[in-house]
């Protein structure tokens, strides 16, 4: 069907938490699964990663790197030229969930959020687009936004000429379904992301380079360099 897009959802003080660690405690921690304590609560409401994955995905990227066990994961990350890699696997095993969407139709709910058009996909990525959305978003009830997407789904049926009788295409329920999901977990990540200090929101995509994640002081590359 395409790429995700992904709204990662970062319990702050858990990274830092890891951050802050040897290279070898980490990797001790993760093998030994005795690290799950200072996991966040998983989002029932999000798309979660079990921690047991979470902890392979990084430890097979430790393992593929050469660092001294003493040295400090923020360092080692900000010396590696792979760092942010390593960076979004520690984020992915501190968030409690992701808000993860096919890209193709991030149109509707973006535009839909932000009231403007967008000229490509990349639009959709920017942190103009982002911050409008936490803006516009915050607040709001889901079911009225899920609401405001549906209708705008079934215009943009109509002018494309497409049927809307479920009878005449057995796709029309379950795509319903899933717009009015979507919808509403993208409100119910947002405002976590606006109301709650400690969690922060990075945007990317399936299979984009790490570095590209974020944005601002939280774009990961930047991030990296600031350690």
């Amino acid at each position: 069907m395409g790429l995700d897009m992904i709204g990662l959802l970062v319990h702050v003080p858990t990274l830092n938490h890891l951050l802050s660690l040897s290279w070898g405690q980490l990797k001790t921690g993760m093998e030994r699964a005795s690290l799950r304590e200072h996991r966040p609560l998983q989002d029932p409401k999000l798309t979660t990663a079990f921690a047991i994955d979470a902890e392979a995905n990084l430890l097979d990227w430790m393992d593929e790197q050469s660092v001294e066990h003493e040295q400090i994961i923020s360092q080692a990350l900000a010396d590696l030229t792979g760092g942010a890699d390593g960076l979004l696997h520690l984020m992915e095993w501190a968030s409690p969930g992701r808000w993860e969407v096919w890209e193709g139709r991030a149109f509707l709910y973006l535009e839909t959020a932000t009231g403007k058009d967008a000229e490509d996909i990349e639009d959709l990525y920017t942190a103009s687009t982002w911050d409008e959305t936490k803006h516009r978003l915050h607040g709001i009830a889901a079911e009225e936004f899920s609401e405001r997407v549906v209708m705008d789904w079934m215009e943009r049926r109509k002018a494309l000429g497409e049927t809307l009788d479920e009878a005449m295409d057995p796709k029309i329920v379950p795509t319903f379904e899933a717009h009015t999901r979507a919808a509403k977990t993208l409100v119910h990540t947002v405002n976590r992301a606006v109301n709650e200090e400690d969690l922060q929101l990075i945007i990317g995509r399936e299979h984009l380079e790490a570095t590209r994640w974020g944005h601002g002081d939280w774009n990961l590359s930047t991030f990296l360099q600031s350690q």
